[in-house]
């Protein structure tokens, strides 16, 4: 007993708060879930239909609902209990699941069951991730947000995208309806677990600032647009993600082509890129002991513009597996510096609404990418999205590095909150 509570002090200190412990849970059992769901989904509606528009459109329905729905789960996260939020959409994810496990096990599922379900997955969980990302800085002081941050995107690493998908499609070949029951369970512990959270009061918009939906979705905007910090980092997720999106829309393409890879071995890239961000977990906090957090985004911009040369000019698969160990390393560092100066940055009625404005231009920057990869490869050749990635992402290094200075955001616009279930300090 005595060795547990000793592992569970190294990787969710006490400080942290018995309430952020209960939230952590709850987010490292549903990206579980989400990581199973990943495999699953697609290859459920794989097994039902050869129609690749249709196979296609169940990709589709992964991120379509952050673009659709963004913005309200931001609005509604400020506007509305955050709590009560995650609870309702997690119930109805589960509940969705439960159809969708009823129809394999009686065997009447078909194709648009199977799609309407992923739809309601992927929207239910926009507003879990959006709200999620606003509960942390309520429940954990402002100079602990970065360990919060890398323990909570350790679970997404570890869980969404490298166990969840390997065991959603092991639990498939067991049964079809194998990963849609385990899904059921794991987000059933996530709703039964965060219920347990208990939040302290936050700040609200004063009474004279209260507008209408459209008013409030505006006054979001405004407050990105003209904080330096936020409306760097929401214009480096845009253009960056064009980028990045252009090129890694067509790996899978470029692993066979120029690497000579079969499914196998693009499984076995993709896991180092995985493993990078796993590593990087381990030394967050060590990193950010000694280097600013601007420092730790600018470093990350050379090393996204060197992975896309390295890629471009490598044919060896022990080369670009080497490379993306290290993309993987810095793409964790950096999702999880901006998460934290975001949630230092903004006020707590306000996050709702930034996050998921910067979520939309993370997302609008890959669909536009997306789009550009196919072209650029008709045109240029298979690297020819990474010469363009390489080009583009060197290009907006030197716009956008003097912008970067912003991003060492000292001032504190809320009062540190007092980590439920823990003693002040």
């Amino acid at each position: 007993m005595l060795v547990v509570r000793r592992v569970v002090e190294a990787v969710v200190p006490a400080r942290l708060g018995n309430g952020f412990r209960w939230l952590l849970a709850s987010s490292w059992a549903t990206n579980l879930s989400d990581g199973i769901a990943v495999a699953a989904g697609p290859l459920l509606v794989a097994s039902l239909t050869t129609n690749p528009l249709l196979v296609a459109l169940a990709a589709l329905l992964r991120w379509a609902p952050q673009l659709a729905f963004g913005l309200w789960a931001g609005l509604l996260s400020d506007r509305l209990d955050r709590r009560r939020i995650v609870l309702v959409a997690n119930a109805v994810r589960v509940g969705a699941l439960g159809v969708l496990f009823g129809a394999l096990v009686t065997d009447r599922v078909s194709v648009p069951v199977v799609l309407l379900t992923l739809a309601l997955l992927a929207t239910a969980e926009v507003f879990v991730d959006n709200t999620t990302e606003t509960l942390t800085p309520m429940l954990v002081r402002r100079e602990d947000l970065a360990i919060a941050n890398a323990r909570v995107l350790a679970g997404v690493i570890t869980l969404n995208k490298l166990a969840g998908p390997a065991l959603g499609a092991v639990l498939f070949a067991a049964g079809r309806s194998w990963p849609f029951a385990t899904n059921t369970v794991l987000l059933a512990a996530g709703l039964l677990l965060v219920s347990r959270v208990s939040l302290p009061p936050r700040e609200r918009e004063s009474a004279g600032q209260h507008r209408d939906l459209r008013g409030d979705i505006g006054a979001g905007f405004h407050w990105a647009v003209r904080h330096p910090a936020v409306r760097t980092l929401c214009l480096t997720a845009l253009f960056f993600n064009i980028t990045y999106g252009a090129a890694w829309s067509i790996l899978v393409l470029y692993a066979e082509a120029r690497l000579g890879l079969g499914a196998v071995g693009f499984g076995l890239i993709s896991t180092a890129m995985a493993a990078g961000g796993l590593l990087a977990t381990v030394g967050y906090g060590w990193l950010t002991r000694r280097v600013s957090l601007g420092g730790i985004m600018r470093a990350g911009l050379i090393i996204e513009t060197l992975t896309h040369l390295g890629l471009a000019v490598t044919t060896s698969p022990w080369v670009a597996a080497a490379i993306l160990f290290g993309f993987g390393a810095h793409a964790f560092a950096w999702g999880t510096t901006a998460l934290t100066i975001r949630q230092r940055a903004v006020p707590i009625y306000f996050q709702g609404r930034v996050n998921s404005i910067y979520g939309i231009s993370a997302y609008g920057g890959l669909v536009v990418g997306a789009a550009l990869g196919g072209p650029l490869v008709a045109l240029l050749g298979m690297t020819g999205p990474f010469w363009f990635a390489f080009a583009g992402s060197a290009l907006l290094v030197a716009v956008l590095w003097r912008q970067f200075g912003h991003l060492a955001h000292t001032e504190d616009p809320t009062p540190t909150p007092v980590p439920a279930g823990s003693a002040t300090h």
